[in-house]
């Protein structure tokens, strides 16, 4: 077993600091440092130092480059004109979800806000299901009746378009896997921008109240918008604005010590403590949405500096390559094989089919016979033909998902 000790010296701005970790290195495992956590009302927090195998590295390498690469094509394809309406990326937030997942049990639950094409597919969703979804195409991820902020799987409930919307639907969750008694967690994400929600508060004193296993995450990207969370929050530690709920602030820009701090999270929530707020700290490199540019209220540079010094990717990359973990060769080898299936699945994204408008009336209702449902105007009325998307389908013989 051979000692590895690393130092590495970044520079922001005026101010210079060094980032050390050792790692115990084995043909296939080593174990890193995390970035440093700060506490509230806790004693002590997740793991300063973590093991990581050569399979997770290259897993999680993979996972965020499929994320980069997709949104990345998602933007292109919305410049295009071949996806409209609403489009919120998450290139450079991708270490958030990545880590996160890393920690969850195929039982453990995710609501996000309306950043979640990412989460989307690393619940179970392919690219093509996702691309598909965003062009409004019968491969999406709900036939193309959702788009971007209406994507499903198991036990991940969407994307929300409601500022905070997912706040108190995350506390439900948690709520019916405590009645339940079950030993899993709800992963309820949300942006800074909807850390002032009153919704918030209200779901923090219910899971504080019954001591629910949920885990507030406040992705932390430093802009509600256009506004800046200086000029929108009095308390910018959001990690303390639980009161009585402990949190943990964690640099979100590091997949490992996001993975370390859902892990705390389980394992405090597991054992009947309640609820947990973090503060993960991050950062997009694209605007609020597609319509803003992002460069209005912060400069270029700005967002070059943090590409350049502060990537997630390339963050990790150099680390397990540094490290002696893998080499540059099977990562390269991922890159290629990454671009290959983005390409692949937007190519069939903006030529599949659309569903028929019998499809806009079915699965309004549950377990009802065929209805009348108003149409467009008050004077159309149109008898539903089929009550299920999956019958629309079948119609059409395409298989519906299971």
């Amino acid at each position: 077993m051979a000692l590895l000790s690393l130092r590495f010296s970044k520079t922001f701005g005026e101010k210079a600091f060094a980032i050390s970790f050792r790692s115990y290195a084995t043909s296939n495992e080593m174990s890193f440092q995390t970035k440093p956590y700060k506490l509230f009302k806790l004693d002590s927090g997740p793991n300063n130092e973590t093991t990581l195998t050569k399979e997770d590295a290259l897993k999680f390498y993979r996972q965020m480059q499929v994320i980069r690469r997709m949104e990345t094509t998602a933007g292109n394809l919305y410049k295009e004109k071949k996806i409209r309406g609403f489009c919120h990326l998450y290139s450079g937030q991708e270490a958030c979800a990545v880590g996160i997942k890393a920690a969850m049990d195929p039982e453990d639950a995710v609501i996000t806000a309306y950043r979640c094409h990412g989460w989307t597919w690393l619940m179970g969703s392919t690219v093509l299901e996702v691309l598909a979804e965003l062009t409004g195409r019968i491969s999406g991820n709900v036939y193309g009746k959702g788009g971007s902020m209406h994507m499903y799987e198991k036990n991940f409930f969407g994307g929300n378009g409601i500022v905070g919307a997912q706040q108190p639907l995350g506390t439900g969750v948690a709520f019916a896997m405590k009645y339940r008694k079950q030993k899993n967690i709800c992963v309820t994400l949300y942006g800074d921008g909807a850390a002032n929600q009153g919704q918030l508060f209200e779901s923090t004193n219910m899971a504080k109240l019954w001591n629910l296993p949920v885990v507030y995450v406040c992705e932390n990207n430093g802009f509600g918008m256009g506004t800046s969370v200086e000029r929108a929050s009095a308390s910018t530690d959001y990690y303390t604005r639980g009161d009585y709920v402990p949190g943990i602030w964690v640099d979100g820009m590091d997949v490992l010590s996001v993975r370390e701090s859902i892990r705390f999270a389980k394992e405090y929530c597991n054992n009947g403590n309640g609820p947990l707020v973090l503060d993960i700290a991050t950062y997009r490199y694209s605007g609020h949405s597609m319509s803003d540019p992002g460069t209005s209220y912060r400069t270029r540079d700005e967002i070059a500096e943090v590409r350049k010094s502060r990537d997630p990717i390339t963050g990790f990359k150099d680390r397990i390559v540094s490290a002696g973990l893998v080499n540059e060769d099977e990562l390269k080898e991922i890159d290629k094989d990454v671009r290959k299936e983005v390409e692949a699945a937007a190519q069939k994204a903006v030529v599949d089919d659309v569903l028929p408008l019998d499809a806009l009336y079915s699965d309004i209702y549950h377990d009802t016979e065929a209805l009348s449902i108003r149409g467009v105007t008050i004077d159309e009325t149109v008898k539903q033909k089929y009550l299920r998307t999956a019958d629309v389908l079948k119609s059409l013989g395409r298989e519906p998902k299971k």
